[in-house]
């Protein structure tokens, strides 16, 4: 070998592989940061396609395409009670470019044994929604109101029966709490497990059981409808649809128990792209897209930016906890 060609093969081995090592090296953090975004990002719905968290993941995600000019697509990852959509978010690259739907049963898997996430788990952005739990019965009913219909409950010989959700589902322990904030045993009520406020109310309108515990969302068609009556609902305020109907608290029972959505991000992800997402996020829900959105879904707008959130769900967690375990759902 000629000393020239010695000496290229030198340069060769020294070279290439520090060429090769800057081929494969990410791009400068910063950079990756001030492109955002700039590739598909995913919006994870723990919930089925067409139900109402389904419906609010797809409108924001439309919202953001449409503000970042860029795709956002949701994908629908159910199963687990809740869990396993939850878990995709909070398990995904922390980059901007996987968000979740996050829904009131993360304030419960953990105390349940369902799964270890808690809204620790991620980094909020913002609080959209929270429906009130209501109690409903039918028309022909035998109770005007939530005092009548609960002095039935302690004195009937037949226990009456309820239903809503699953047995341990956000309606259920809502249940146990207003029966609790009473001063009656919950076992007084028999829960009829469902697969949801649709099947329940069936149930209810075909006279199977006594009374349901839903969100006013899921049974005003029937309540405006005149099918059905609303006894009261479980919130601080009363609702803006029935101004007439007074909320539990003014019935004298301490309780008030409400379902609620929200956008967060993986624990991790950079400052600079929550912040981006945020200014975006804040300017939908200022938007009349999104009030005319939420208006014809029927659900009611509570809009927390990152801070309120997540001391709400602080709050949420305590609220929960006690009515878990004095129901028998807590993990052993």
């Amino acid at each position: 070998m000629s000393i020239l060609s010695h000496y290229r093969w030198v340069v060769l081995c020294v070279t290439l592989p520090a060429v090769l090592l800057c081929s494969g090296c990410p791009k400068d953090p910063q950079a990756l940061i001030d492109d955002y975004p700039n590739k598909t990002a995913t919006v994870i719905c723990p919930w089925s396609a067409g139900g109402g968290t389904d419906r609010c993941a797809r409108f924001w995600a439309e919202q953001l395409q449409s503000k970042f000019d860029n795709p956002f697509v949701v994908m629908n990852r159910t199963g687990g009670s809740g869990a396993i959509g939850h878990s995709t978010v909070s398990r995904a690259k922390a980059d901007g470019y996987t968000l979740g739907m996050i829904t009131v049963e993360l304030s419960m898997m953990k105390q349940m044994g369902i799964s270890d996430l808690t809204y620790r788990d991620y980094q909020c952005l913002m609080q959209i929604n929270a429906d009130s739990a209501a109690v409903v019965v039918r028309k022909d009913a035998p109770w005007n109101n939530i005092k009548e219909f609960l002095a039935d409950v302690k004195t009937s010989d037949e226990k009456l029966k309820m239903s809503g959700t699953a047995s341990g589902g956000i309606w259920d322990l809502a249940r146990v709490g207003m029966l609790n904030a009473a001063g009656i045993e919950h076992h007084l009520v028999t829960w009829v497990p469902s697969k949801g406020s649709a099947p329940a109310l069936v149930q209810l309108m075909g006279g199977h059981i006594d009374g349901v515990v839903v969100s006013v969302p899921e049974a005003m068609p029937q309540i405006q409808a005149g099918e059905l009556r609303l006894l009261t609902v479980m919130d601080e305020q009363r609702h803006p649809d029935f101004p007439d109907i007074p909320t539990l608290k003014e019935e004298g029972y301490d309780w008030s128990a409400v379902g609620w959505r929200g956008l967060a991000v993986p624990k991790e992800t950079p400052p600079e792209i929550v912040q981006k997402l945020l200014s975006e996020c804040e300017t939908i829900a200022a938007s009349n897209e999104f009030k005319d959105f939420m208006n014809k879904n029927g659900f009611a707008i509570v809009v927390r930016g990152p801070d309120e959130f997540t001391k709400f769900l602080d709050e949420q967690e305590s609220l929960w906890t006690p009515v878990i375990e004095l129901a028998g759902y807590a993990k052993q």
